[in-house]
């Protein structure tokens, strides 16, 4: 089980051994200049402040409109974490400051965190007692949890609450011997995290699973039965460890990975459903089969605002944030049904009027794409994701603007 130990305005002589501390340290005043300085974009408050519409004259008329989405950027939960690091390194200034991965999943942030002198580690077997060590918002797996408690250190928590409530949500399943079977990334953080909590329970068993064609699969064994050789070789790297289809997929719940497409999340639960129906019945589902909705709200938010700009005739969509972001990545799924879109992780990828650098919906590696900004009047989407600062999205709005003004120049 997962216990947070609190603490806000305690010396650092007076944290216990492996103590978990879970809220503010009191300090947001004195980190509020160093957040602003970080993380503030005056031109997205100024957008903003437009009702989310903004047109920049550029001396023609062929102007550039930005619709900025209804929800975009950080959430509550990353607010939190990057607010709680920050403090942590106020209030520990002299101690040797770790994070069991990256906080999020943005280049920038993590990028400002290990200037600060916060390290990224998985090998703990460098920290020390009276070392100080950040579990990120995404969460840590139980047995790293464990041993960074053993060793005695301080640990800062910025697990996200709508993480806390997937593993809540899955202890209770293992409780209850209910496999747990979780839309997600098998190598994710979060996803790694989540499955660990099952573990912790002498019944606990999880299959995770990516997409509908992995649900397929794992229907018709519901349904049919099927080779359990084959079935385990295709899902060797997420099931917990003995696991068994002929037994495991009798008794099941439905959980997330909170950043994943949410009507995808809908629909496997609905294929599982179904697939359970029809090989046992109505009265053995209802009595077995569990399903809850842990999509976090803001990524159904930023999810929801994105399919509002198809009400709009816009000429392209601009989504930002780390490659490696979930969040991200199904924002430009999204945008990229109904309209052109690309992916980039900060302005760098606005290589010059002509050409963007920027990440396929589906693929792992950037490509270059030619004559992406037309020329005239344009109506460009804008939106970020839950990880990514205002900033980031700034300096994109200003080098798109820039690029404009040189285009209209030449013209």
């Amino acid at each position: 089980m997962y216990f947070a130990m609190t603490s806000s305005h305690l010396q650092p002589d007076a944290f216990e051994p492996g103590q978990i501390v879970r809220k503010s340290f009191g300090l947001k005043k004195e980190i509020q200049n160093d957040l602003v300085r970080d993380y503030h974009s005056d031109i997205i408050e100024k957008i903003i402040a437009a009702g989310n519409v903004y047109t920049a004259q550029d001396g023609s008329d062929r102007t550039v409109t930005f619709h900025l989405a209804s929800s975009f950027g950080f959430c509550y939960g990353v607010d939190r974490a990057v607010e709680m690091a920050y403090e942590t390194k106020q209030r520990f200034p002299d101690k040797k400051i770790y994070l069991t991965a990256e906080i999020i999943h943005n280049p920038r942030v993590n990028h400002n965190l290990q200037e600060m002198g916060v390290q990224i580690t998985t090998e703990f077997s460098k920290v020390q007692k009276e070392d100080v060590v950040i579990l990120p918002a995404f969460g840590a797996t139980s047995s790293q949890i464990e041993e960074l408690r053993q060793k005695g250190c301080v640990m800062v928590d910025t697990i996200c609450g709508s993480v806390l409530n997937v593993w809540k949500r899955v202890e209770q399943y293992a409780e209850e011997g209910i496999t747990s079977v979780i839309h997600g990334k098998y190598y994710h953080e979060e996803t790694q995290a989540t499955s660990s909590r099952v573990l912790g329970y002498p019944k606990g068993k999880y299959l995770v699973v990516l997409n509908m064609e992995e649900v397929s699969v794992v229907c018709d064994y519901i349904r049919k039965g099927g080779n359990k050789a084959e079935f385990l070789k295709q899902f060797e790297k997420q099931v917990s460890p003995g696991f068994d289809p002929d037994t495991d997929l009798k008794r099941m719940g439905v959980a997330n990975q909170t950043t994943m497409l949410m009507s995808e999340s809908l629909a496997i639960a609905a294929e599982l459903q179904k697939a359970v129906l029809d090989r046992y019945g109505d009265v053995y589902t209802q009595e077995n089969f569990r399903n809850f909705d842990t999509i976090c709200s803001a990524t159904e938010d930023r999810q929801n605002a994105i399919l509002e700009f198809k009400n709009k005739k816009l000429d392209l969509i601009l989504v930002v944030g780390g490659y490696n972001s979930s969040n991200t990545n199904n924002l430009a799924k999204i945008a990229l049904s109904f309209t052109k879109s690309y992916h980039i992780e900060d302005a760098r990828g606005l290589v010059s009027i002509q050409e963007i650098r920027h990440k396929p919906v589906g693929k792992f590696d950037t490509i270059v794409t030619s004559d992406w900004l037309p020329k005239g009047p344009l109506q460009i989407g804008l939106t970020s994701g839950a990880s990514t600062p205002n900033q980031v999205l700034g300096e994109v709005v200003e080098r798109v603007m820039s690029f404009r003004s040189r285009q209209d120049s030449r013209a």
